[in-house]
């Protein structure tokens, strides 16, 4: 059984709509807090890491499928897990799931690059052994 990570969050006003609802794009947002989160819980504060192995980043896809709809004030968490680790690059995928009902789910793939000229690096074993635990059944 792979790990997950699980981080609390509230929908703030200034992330709705004129709705009530929060808009779409904001869930990129929310993803990426989760991806900060899982880091942080896997492998430490996400600068001090990277620049201990000598990587970065990148985003180079991401998904999103909308189940329901958030508003203001709800209360939800983000839960993450490892669905991928290739070589350069490492797949995460990602549920926002309010009382128990996954409203969004999706991946984000991120690219390890060298932090100067942003080229592909193999991710270094260090992250990789930290993700591990957070693996489902696929290793890439």
């Amino acid at each position: 059984m792979s790990r997950s990570m699980t981080y609390g969050m509230r929908v703030r006003f200034a992330e709705c709509d004129p709705q009530g609802i929060v808009f779409n794009a904001r869930y990129l947002e929310y993803f990426d807090v989760a991806m900060t989160e899982i880091w942080r819980e896997a492998v430490g504060p996400y600068e001090q890491a990277t620049a201990d192995a000598g990587v970065d980043l990148v985003v180079a896809e991401a998904g999103i499928r909308y189940l329901d709809s958030l508003r203001f004030d709800d209360v939800f968490e983000l839960r993450a897990a490892v669905s991928r680790i290739g070589r350069t690059s490492m797949t995460t995928a990602i549920e926002v799931v309010r009382d128990s009902v996954v409203v969004a789910e999706g991946e984000l793939r991120h690219v390890f690059v060298g932090p100067g000229d942003g080229r592909p690096v193999p991710i270094p074993d260090s992250v990789r052994t930290a993700f591990e635990p957070y693996l489902g059944d696929r290793k890439g």
